[in-house]
């Protein structure tokens, strides 16, 4: 797994991941679940990695461009 999440793209998606995750303890009945959906932008952010990155050749990590 090489990074290609970088710079602004991986704060973005730690901020907006935790925020939607925040939505967990806030909504309630069923659909407090969807709120784990969250999970997905925090940990691409945390690991700088995106699959789907990978599958379009979308690269944002300055450190990888050569």
């Amino acid at each position: 797994m090489k990074a290609n999440v970088g710079g602004i793209d991986k704060t973005l998606r730690i901020i907006v991941g935790l925020i939607v995750l925040a939505l967990y303890f806030v909504i309630e009945g069923p659909a407090k679940n969807w709120a784990l959906l969250g999970l997905v932008p925090l940990l691409t952010g945390v690991l700088n990695f995106c699959p789907l990155y990978t599958l379009l050749g979308i690269n944002t990590c300055p450190m990888n461009k050569t």
